[in-house]
């Protein structure tokens, strides 16, 4: 059974294209890919994650606000008792921001120019499907 990943884009960031790159990679890559759209709060993000069962979700961000949002995601899941959904996100991300949001409980941030192939190893490598 194939691994399920959603791909999401928290907050007011409108722009998409990073998103569904990343979405047909894995989706190329073997993964059943989910992508929810633009403008979801961390709650819809959630709420998503757990009706569609996935084993991981992947953020996007290039707003800025992803100190926020990103852990907001994190949080909502573990509310909804889902904290073992592995966390990854990408985007316009300042390297200084990346052990805050490690910290916050994301598994891995992908910065501009991250090879895709290499986005795609590191999902197959770190999201387990569920049993």
């Amino acid at each position: 059974m194939p691994r399920r990943i959603l791909i999401a884009k928290p907050g007011l960031d409108g722009h998409d294209r990073g998103a569904k790159v990343i979405a047909r990679t894995l989706r190329d890559a073997g993964f059943e890919v989910i992508y929810s759209g633009l403008h979801q709060t961390p709650a819809q993000i959630a709420e998503t994650a757990v009706q569609e069962d996935v084993d991981a979700v992947g953020l996007s961000s290039l707003s800025g606000a992803h100190k926020t949002l990103f852990p907001q995601v994190v949080d909502e899941l573990k509310a909804r008792e889902a904290g073992d959904i592995v966390v990854f996100g990408g985007g316009v991300i300042p390297e200084v921001d990346i052990p805050d949001l490690v910290e916050a409980g994301l598994a891995k941030i992908f910065t501009p120019g991250a090879p895709l192939d290499g986005i795609a190893e590191w999902v197959d490598s770190n999201v387990q499907p569920k049993v």
